[in-house]
Parts: C-alpha cells; sequence; structure tokens
C-alpha cells in the first residue's frame, strides 16, 4: 500500500476553511484566483528569503534545515573501545568484515573506502540521490496546481505562475529538511533502506547512530560494528558489480513517482481555505489532501517490482553476512534477526522515506528471498547463486518465492555453469535482437 508524498493526506471531514462559503458552495473560479494571487503576493518576500530553487524542490531549504536540526547532535566520532575513535573502529571492522565475505560470496570487494559519517555528514553526501528521487513526486504534484487553473487565469497570471512553482519548492523543501534530519538521526549505515544513496565505492557507515541502536542489545559495540559493516559491504559489492541494479532500483522508484496523478478539481476550495492575512492557514490548506495523489495500476505494478527487487537485494545480503559471520561472532544470530525485523516491519528510514517520495520502501518477502538464497547456495554452490545477478532476466521472480524448491529444481536442470556465464548471456540476448532486427536480410550462417 502506497502512501502519499510529502505530506499530503486524505481530508478531514471535520475540518472546513474558516473562508469556506456557508452551505457547502464553492467560490467562483475567478474569485478563488484572486484571493490565490492576494496570498501569493504576501508569499513573496518570505518566498524571496527561502534560497534559490530552480526546481520542484527546494533543496537549499532542505539542506540548511537538515543541518540545523543537526547542529546539536553528536558528530559521529564516539569511540567504540578505549583510546580508539569512531574512524579507525569503522575501518577495522570493515577491513575484517571484508576478509570474512572474501569466502562467503565470488563478487570481490565493492568500496575503495570506507568512512564513518556524522548525520550531518549522511545529509550532504546523500541529498544528490534523494533530489534524483523526490524530483519526480514534486513535479507531478506542483505541476498539477498549474494545470488545474483555468486559461484565463493562467493568461492574466503572468508571473504569479512562477511564484506557484516556487510556493511549491519551499513547502517540499521544508518537508524534505525536517524528514532528512530525522532519517539521519537514525540510519546505521548508506545502504540501510536498501538504496545506493551516498557516493559510488564509498562504504559508510555511522557510529552515533549505532552507538545508540546497541543500546539495550546486550551485545558488544565492537560486535555490532563488524556485523554492520559486514551488511554495508556485502550490499556494496552488489551494488558495484552488478551493472544493472542501481539503475533498476532508482528507476523504478522514479517511475512509480512518474505515474503519480493529482485530483485538482478542488483548487478553488483550497484557495477558500486560504486566508491571507494568516500565513498558517497556508500550510493547513495545502495539508490538507485537497491535492490527494491517486495511485494507478502502472505504479502498483512498479511497486510490485520494486518489492521483489529490495526481497532479493536484502535476502541476499542476508544470506552472505550469516554465512561470512558464522561462529565468529556470538551474538550474531540475535542481530541478524533484530535486523531483519527492523527491515521487514518498516524501521525509521522506511517510514520516512514512505513520507518523502509516497510508497513504502519495505522488503516485505525478504524471510522468503533468504529462504530461496540459502537453498541455491546449498544446492548448487556460491558460483551459481550469485552468477544469477549477473543479467535481469536470470533472477528469480515474485511467482519463483513463492516456491523457492522448484526453482532450485530448474537451475539444477541447466547443463552447466556455463547457462548461466554472463558473457554467453549476453551474446544470446544480443544475437536474437539482431535476428529480429534483420528479417530482411538473408541468412549469412
Amino acid at each position: 500500500m502506497s502512501n502519499l508524498p510529502f505530506g499530503f493526506g486524505m481530508p478531514d471531514p471535520d475540518k472546513r476553511g474558516e473562508n469556506e462559503p456557508e452551505g457547502g458552495g464553492q467560490q467562483s473560479g475567478a474569485d478563488a484566483f484572486n484571493q490565490l494571487g492576494q496570498m501569493l503576493s504576501q508569499l513573496g518576500q518570505m518566498l524571496s528569503q527561502a534560497g534559490s530553487s530552480t526546481g520542484p524542490v527546494n533543496y537549499d531549504l532542505a539542506k540548511q534545515i537538515a543541518l540545523q536540526k543537526l547542529s546539536g547532535s553528536a558528530s559521529g566520532k564516539i569511540g567504540f573501545a578505549a583510546g580508539d575513535n569512531s574512524d579507525t573502529a569503522v575501518r577495522d571492522a570493515a577491513h575484517l568484515a571484508e576478509l570474512w565475505l572474501d569466502a562467503a560470496t565470488i563478487l570481490p570487494a565493492g568500496a575503495s573506502q570506507t568512512v564513518a559519517w556524522s548525520a550531518r555528514d549522511w545529509v550532504q553526501k546523500t541529498l544528490p540521490t534523494w533530489q534524483r528521487l523526490c524530483d519526480p513526486v514534486a513535479q507531478q504534484v506542483s505541476g498539477a496546481w498549474v494545470e488545474a487553473l483555468p486559461a484565463e487565469a493562467k493568461q492574466a497570471a503572468g508571473p504569479l505562475l512562477s511564484m506557484v512553482g516556487q510556493m511549491g519548492g519551499m513547502a517540499f523543501g521544508s518537508q524534505l529538511g525536517n524528514a532528512l534530519a530525522q532519517l539521519a538521526s537514525e540510519v546505521l549505515t548508506s545502504t540501510e533502506v536498501g538504496l545506493p544513496l551516498g557516493p559510488d565505492a564509498t562504504s559508510a557507515l555511522l557510529p552515533a547512530n549505532i552507538e545508540k541502536f546497541t543500546e539495550g542489545l546486550e551485545l558488544p559495540n565492537s560486535e555490532v560494528l563488524v556485523f554492520l559493516a559486514a551488511r554495508e559491504a556485502a550490499h556494496q559489492r552488489l551494488f558495484a558489480h552488478v551493472p544493472w541494479l542501481r539503475q533498476r532500483l532508482l528507476a523504478t522508484v522514479e517511475e512509480f513517482a512518474h505515474g503519480i496523478k493529482v485530483d485538482t478539481s478542488a483548487l478553488e476550495q483550497l484557495a477558500g481555505q486560504v486566508d491571507p492575512s494568516n500565513p498558517a492557514s497556508i500550510e493547513e490548506a495545502m495539508s490538507s489532501g485537497l491535492l490527494e495523489p491517486k495511485t494507478t495500476p502502472e505504479q502498483q505494478a512498479a511497486l510490485a517490482r520494486l518489492e521483489t527487487l529490495l526481497a532479493l537485494v536484502e535476502g541476499w545480503v542476508d544470506v552472505v553476512v550469516a554465512e561470512a559471520v558464522g561462529d565468529r561472532l556470538p551474538g550474531a544470530d540475535a542481530l541478524r534477526e533484530t535486523l531483519r525485523r527492523r527491515r521487514a516491519t518498516g524501521g525509521p528510514a522506511e517510514q520516512t522515506f514512505a513520507t518523502l517520495v509516497g510508497l513504502e520502501l519495505r522488503p516485505r518477502r525478504m524471510r522468503a528471498a533468504s529462504a530461496l538464497w540459502k537453498l541455491v547456495g546449498d544446492q548448487h554452490g556460491i558460483d551459481k547463486r550469485d552468477g544469477l545477478w549477473s543479467h535481469p532476466d536470470l533472477m528469480p521472480t515474485a511467482e519463483d518465492l513463492d516456491d523457492p524448491m522448484e526453482f532450485s529444481e530448474r537451475l539444477g536442470d541447466q547443463a552447466s555453469i556455463d547457462d548461466l556465464d554472463p558473457i554467453a548471456e549476453l551474446e544470446r540476448t544480443r544475437k536474437a535482437e539482431d535476428e529480429s532486427g534483420s528479417d530482411d536480410k538473408p541468412d549469412q550462417d
């Protein structure tokens, strides 16, 4: 089930704008537009002070708000052992985790560096990816505001239309900044939401957040750090050495966002709820749900594909890290279950993402995916298991998660591991494409 992005929710039937005409009637289009124009004029000075913004979201404002909220938070330079700072502890944990992972997967190390981030670092390093994810949503919503205006109103509006966009960019930027600040204070690694949010080839852990997460677990901080470093490193191996994966994940989120449709028939009512002399009424009207996005069948299909792919990523990481750690960390099983529940039930990271982009980034079938990857590895070895990532067409489907035994048996019917060779697969694909596009040419064989 998707959520509504940027705080747009269902309207409260018990709340009506003070300026709404008595008897439930609506203002005329001209009156509503005039009132909207008064509101925008009063917003002019405030908008000019909100920072420059050339897109649907004011990212300057978002960054400013997030960093300001985090200004009093811990820097992340918290020691995990006496006389040790977080940079050294994170590097040592990552080095050990990479050694263990080498024996558990055929994918080589994917990160060229492992760093300790503060919450403020996380905001600044991941903001470019958030921009890619949030822009399609904001474009659809803010564009709907303008499209809803009558043609004569658009002609008369002139410069006011740009102010409408600027107002939307500021509203979205404000909410994004607040959400990122909350998220930055809770995430443990750069890949916790299952997406490659940070820079390429960079593993990142947030020691201050890990310190808080460890409280109450009755596990040594050093064990938790190594386990999380292994999960981060495993994610990075996938994102670095499975070329299609990063693009497929981000493009599927974008596809979902581009499909957002907004019911704009109530724009006049939105303007009628605004009191130009009361700036607080602006925010209340904008969050009233009158521009509620509608989920389309195309979005549902994109969401299903995303959930399956996320489950396969998280399930693979879960199995590989468990095999890499083995009995080396006494508390690994308990920590593994804690993290599985955190991801499967929707932790703070997933909930904030749902607010920002409008969908739940939840690998609902992670346990089924873990069982499938474990079965394939046990029956066919890690070479064949990890070779499935060489091409998206080789990956298990949602139906395969329903019957992992049948999928494993189907793999066993393959003549040899060559059937999963990425080069051979690409050559077969190219050959099939060439043949399908050359029906008018004589056969050269």
